[in-house]
Protein backbone atom coordinates (compact mmCIF):
# COMPACT_ATOMS: atom_id res chain seq x y z
CA UNK A 1 0.00 0.00 0.00
CA UNK A 2 1.07 3.33 -0.61
CA UNK A 3 2.51 5.16 2.36
CA UNK A 4 1.57 8.71 3.72
CA UNK A 5 5.37 9.47 2.69
CA UNK A 6 4.84 7.86 -0.96
CA UNK A 7 1.81 10.52 -1.16
CA UNK A 8 2.96 13.47 0.32
CA UNK A 9 6.25 13.75 -1.75
CA UNK A 10 3.77 13.28 -4.89
CA UNK A 11 2.27 16.45 -4.25
CA UNK A 12 5.08 17.91 -3.54
CA UNK A 13 7.02 17.45 -6.55
CA UNK A 14 3.67 18.06 -8.74
CA UNK A 15 3.76 21.26 -6.76
CA UNK A 16 7.70 21.77 -7.07
CA UNK A 17 7.98 20.96 -10.82
CA UNK A 18 4.53 22.89 -12.13
CA UNK A 19 5.88 26.38 -10.10
CA UNK A 20 9.12 25.78 -11.84
CA UNK A 21 7.70 25.89 -15.25
CA UNK A 22 5.18 28.47 -14.74
CA UNK A 23 8.26 30.63 -13.09
CA UNK A 24 9.81 30.27 -16.69
CA UNK A 25 6.82 30.82 -18.47
CA UNK A 26 6.45 33.79 -16.68
CA UNK A 27 8.76 35.74 -18.00
CA UNK A 28 8.02 34.85 -21.91
CA UNK A 29 6.41 36.66 -24.67
CA UNK A 30 4.15 35.49 -26.41
CA UNK A 31 6.45 35.64 -29.91
CA UNK A 32 9.08 33.80 -27.54
CA UNK A 33 6.09 31.14 -26.51
CA UNK A 34 5.55 30.26 -30.89
CA UNK A 35 9.20 29.62 -31.34
CA UNK A 36 9.90 26.11 -32.75
CA UNK A 37 13.19 24.97 -32.98
CA UNK A 38 14.18 24.68 -36.70
CA UNK A 39 16.26 21.13 -35.78
CA UNK A 40 13.73 19.89 -33.74
CA UNK A 41 11.82 16.77 -34.92
CA UNK A 42 8.23 15.61 -32.89
CA UNK A 43 8.09 17.18 -29.58
CA UNK A 44 11.64 18.33 -29.70
CA UNK A 45 10.18 20.72 -32.73
CA UNK A 46 7.04 21.46 -30.23
CA UNK A 47 6.64 25.38 -29.21
CA UNK A 48 6.34 26.78 -25.76
CA UNK A 49 2.57 27.20 -26.89
CA UNK A 50 2.17 23.82 -28.16
CA UNK A 51 3.69 22.09 -25.27
CA UNK A 52 1.73 24.07 -22.58
CA UNK A 53 -1.37 22.85 -24.54
CA UNK A 54 0.03 19.32 -24.64
CA UNK A 55 0.44 19.38 -20.87
CA UNK A 56 -2.79 20.65 -20.26
CA UNK A 57 -4.49 17.76 -22.74
CA UNK A 58 -1.61 15.08 -20.85
CA UNK A 59 -3.54 16.10 -17.67
CA UNK A 60 -6.83 15.23 -19.20
CA UNK A 61 -6.35 12.30 -20.98
CA UNK A 62 -3.89 10.40 -17.89
CA UNK A 63 -6.96 11.36 -15.14
CA UNK A 64 -9.61 9.59 -17.46
CA UNK A 65 -6.94 6.88 -16.85
CA UNK A 66 -6.82 7.00 -13.30
CA UNK A 67 -10.21 7.52 -12.64
CA UNK A 68 -11.03 4.01 -14.30
CA UNK A 69 -8.18 2.68 -12.83
CA UNK A 70 -10.35 3.73 -9.44
CA UNK A 71 -13.43 2.17 -10.63
CA UNK A 72 -12.35 -1.37 -12.65
CA UNK A 73 -9.92 -3.79 -11.92
CA UNK A 74 -6.73 -3.41 -13.72
CA UNK A 75 -8.31 -1.56 -17.08
CA UNK A 76 -6.52 -1.52 -20.49
CA UNK A 77 -7.07 1.78 -20.95
CA UNK A 78 -5.77 1.86 -24.63
CA UNK A 79 -9.61 0.20 -25.75
CA UNK A 80 -10.33 3.57 -26.80
CA UNK A 81 -13.49 3.79 -24.27
CA UNK A 82 -11.87 6.19 -21.94
CA UNK A 83 -13.64 9.78 -22.99
CA UNK A 84 -11.58 11.85 -24.73
CA UNK A 85 -13.10 15.47 -24.28
CA UNK A 86 -11.47 18.18 -26.02
CA UNK A 87 -9.96 21.13 -24.54
CA UNK A 88 -11.08 24.75 -25.03
CA UNK A 89 -7.88 25.55 -27.10
CA UNK A 90 -6.77 22.36 -28.75
CA UNK A 91 -2.88 22.02 -29.86
CA UNK A 92 -3.98 22.93 -33.21
CA UNK A 93 -5.03 26.05 -32.08
CA UNK A 94 -2.51 26.92 -29.75
CA UNK A 95 -0.66 29.91 -31.47
CA UNK A 96 -3.98 31.29 -31.82
CA UNK A 97 -4.42 32.21 -27.87
CA UNK A 98 -2.57 34.23 -26.01
CA UNK A 99 0.13 32.04 -23.37
CA UNK A 100 -1.90 33.71 -20.40
CA UNK A 101 -5.13 32.19 -21.56
CA UNK A 102 -2.64 28.69 -22.13
CA UNK A 103 -1.12 28.29 -18.99
CA UNK A 104 -4.76 29.19 -17.21
CA UNK A 105 -6.18 25.92 -19.34
CA UNK A 106 -3.03 24.11 -18.28
CA UNK A 107 -3.46 25.15 -14.68
CA UNK A 108 -7.36 24.49 -14.47
CA UNK A 109 -6.68 20.99 -15.94
CA UNK A 110 -3.97 20.06 -13.30
CA UNK A 111 -6.15 21.40 -10.93
CA UNK A 112 -9.06 19.04 -11.41
CA UNK A 113 -6.04 16.33 -10.78
CA UNK A 114 -5.21 17.15 -7.74
CA UNK A 115 -8.46 17.29 -6.54
CA UNK A 116 -8.92 13.77 -7.80
CA UNK A 117 -5.76 12.57 -6.13
CA UNK A 118 -6.60 13.97 -2.58
CA UNK A 119 -9.61 12.00 -2.58
CA UNK A 120 -7.89 8.73 -2.90
CA UNK A 121 -7.44 6.46 -0.01
CA UNK A 122 -3.59 5.24 0.46
CA UNK A 123 -5.21 1.54 -0.95
CA UNK A 124 -6.34 3.72 -4.15
CA UNK A 125 -3.48 4.47 -5.25
CA UNK A 126 -2.15 0.87 -5.58
CA UNK A 127 -5.14 0.29 -8.29
CA UNK A 128 -3.60 -0.15 -11.72
CA UNK A 129 -4.65 1.09 -15.22
CA UNK A 130 -2.56 -0.76 -18.25
CA UNK A 131 -1.32 0.81 -22.09
CA UNK A 132 0.03 -0.59 -24.55
CA UNK A 133 2.95 1.56 -24.63
CA UNK A 134 3.27 1.74 -20.72
CA UNK A 135 2.64 -1.30 -19.57
CA UNK A 136 0.20 -1.57 -15.83
CA UNK A 137 1.16 1.02 -13.88
CA UNK A 138 -0.58 2.18 -10.32
CA UNK A 139 -2.39 4.95 -9.77
CA UNK A 140 0.92 6.47 -7.61
CA UNK A 141 3.16 5.67 -10.72
CA UNK A 142 0.38 7.30 -13.04
CA UNK A 143 0.38 10.35 -10.94
CA UNK A 144 3.95 10.64 -10.68
CA UNK A 145 4.69 10.17 -14.00
CA UNK A 146 2.82 14.17 -14.14
CA UNK A 147 5.52 15.57 -12.53
CA UNK A 148 8.25 13.64 -14.79
CA UNK A 149 6.08 14.86 -17.97
CA UNK A 150 6.73 18.58 -16.27
CA UNK A 151 10.22 18.28 -15.60
CA UNK A 152 11.09 16.74 -19.40
CA UNK A 153 8.78 19.55 -20.98
CA UNK A 154 10.32 22.62 -18.44
CA UNK A 155 13.74 21.36 -20.06
CA UNK A 156 12.21 21.58 -23.50
CA UNK A 157 11.30 25.24 -22.87
CA UNK A 158 14.43 25.94 -21.49
CA UNK A 159 16.16 24.93 -24.67
CA UNK A 160 18.10 22.05 -22.28
CA UNK A 161 17.99 18.27 -22.46
CA UNK A 162 15.85 16.87 -19.87
CA UNK A 163 17.24 14.15 -17.39
CA UNK A 164 13.83 12.18 -17.55
CA UNK A 165 13.27 9.81 -20.55
CA UNK A 166 9.78 7.94 -20.37
CA UNK A 167 9.91 4.34 -19.72
CA UNK A 168 8.12 2.23 -22.17
CA UNK A 169 6.83 -1.41 -21.78
CA UNK A 170 9.23 -3.95 -23.00
CA UNK A 171 9.30 -4.36 -26.94
CA UNK A 172 7.69 -0.73 -27.46
CA UNK A 173 8.87 2.41 -28.77
CA UNK A 174 8.17 6.33 -28.64
CA UNK A 175 4.08 6.67 -29.25
CA UNK A 176 3.15 8.43 -32.28
CA UNK A 177 2.83 12.24 -31.79
CA UNK A 178 0.19 12.88 -28.64
CA UNK A 179 -0.65 16.41 -29.14
CA UNK A 180 -3.41 16.95 -26.02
Amino acid sequence: MATSEQIAELFEKLEIERSAMLVTLEGMSDEQAEHRPPEGEGEAGWSVKEQVVHLAGMDRSYRGWVRRAIAEDSPNVSDGRTPNIPLDIPFEQAHDADLASLVAQMQGEREETLELARTFTPEQFDRTARTQIFGELTVLQWLRSYYRHDRMHHAQMLGEVSDYEPQYAPGQQEPPLQRD
